[in-house]
């Protein structure tokens, strides 16, 4: 090889041999200075030296290496890097890789040095920021919980404050949460849109707590009067609700004003009609007739699932949305489940999971 080549390749810590056909070694170029460290035996090109057993990773890699020399292959073939310990003490990380040259069967092995220590570097900060970065996910997760948790805290508390003070219970308010938050993960929302609907969902009804003692404690029928006097409460819940920082409580305010809105336009106290209704209060509003309908309460016996799914049906179009209702239908396997496991407890204020 041209002297010219022979120091480019020695600066570039670059061995190259090839093999001849009584199998030996011959050396193309000159020894870089990292190759005494393990064999002291002075060689120049055009000697043939002998590898075996100073480098036992590459003693396994020549025996594919002769297996691809003899196919003929064309191309290359590399070792990948490997580790050495020089009689030095120092590690040097070496890679070899061979060749098909027109015949001739070519072995190099490259010093690595610098390049692959940087590499490795690099390797460990991206893997010490990827595991910062972990933390710093489980820690926002863990922020995300706790926000989440006070925030159902808030709404449950101002449902006490409220005093369920008509016939709503703690155990109705709870499902339809749950009830609404199985129809929004049906929906495909992400996972914060579906808690948020679980948490604003038992709100609903909060405006109840600005009607007065005689209108919603009534055990008779509502004058006109009194009705339009309850017709009241969305707007004063939407008032109660509306106006927070809070995320959250701005789907609670869409579901507190609009869970009487009707699809077809007869509800209040807008009128609205459609897809103008928030769908949170879409979804609302059928999680709570659903329930109301097949509980009992002091003023009622509960319906039986078959008439309260015909009244759902029946008003498919025309109280409720019809693709919610297809959906309801759809989940009521997990319906049924969450209204066997939510049950009043002894307390009628209170409620408890079986």
């Amino acid at each position: 090889m041209d002297n010219i080549y022979s120091e480019l390749y020695q600066q570039m810590d670059i061995i190259v041999l090839e093999k001849e056909r009584s199998g030996k070694l011959k050396l193309l170029t000159a020894l870089p200075e990292w190759f005494h460290h393990f064999n002291k035996t002075p060689s120049e090109p055009g000697d043939t030296i002998s590898l075996n057993y100073r480098f036992p990773f590459l003693d396994n890699f020549l025996i594919d290496a002769n297996v691809f020399w003899i196919k003929g292959s064309a191309g290359k073939m590399s070792s990948g890097v490997w580790i050495e310990r020089g009689d030095d003490e120092e590690e040097y990380p070496l890679e070899a890789t061979i060749y098909n040259l027109k015949g001739r069967h070519i072995l190099t092995i490259e010093y690595l040095g610098e390049t692959y220590h940087e590499q490795v570097r690099t390797l460990q900060t991206a893997r010490e920021n990827m595991l910062t970065n972990e933390r710093l996910e489980e820690e926002v997760r863990k922020r995300t919980a706790q926000i989440r948790e006070r925030e159902e805290q808030i709404a449950m508390r101002l449902l006490t404050a409220a005093g369920f003070r008509d016939e709503e219970t703690g155990a109705h308010v709870r499902r339809i949460g749950l009830y609404s938050e199985v129809i929004g993960n049906a929906l495909g929302w992400k996972k914060q849109r579906v808690d948020d609907i679980r948490i604003a969902a038992p709100m609903h009804d909060l405006g109840k707590i600005g009607i007065p003692d005689r209108i919603l404690q009534k055990p008779g029928k509502l004058t006109k009067e009194e009705y339009v006097h309850m017709q009241q409460h969305p707007i004063i819940g939407g008032k109660m609700l509306g106006g927070s920082s809070i995320p959250i409580f701005h789907m609670a305010t869409d579901i507190a004003e609009c869970h009487h809105e009707k699809w077809d336009g007869t509800g209040y106290p807008k009128g609205l009609s459609g897809e103008n209704i928030p769908i949170s209060a879409r979804i609302v509003a059928l999680a709570d007739v659903y329930d109301a309908l097949i509980h009992k309460r002091v003023y009622k016996e509960a319906m039986p699932e078959d008439e309260v799914i015909s009244y759902l049906k029946e008003q498919s179009g025309k109280h409720f949305d019809p693709k919610i209702v297809e959906l309801f239908l759809k989940l009521l396997p997990q319906i049924r489940r969450i209204k066997e496991t939510v049950v009043e407890a002894e307390d009628e204020d209170d409620w408890q999971y079986k």
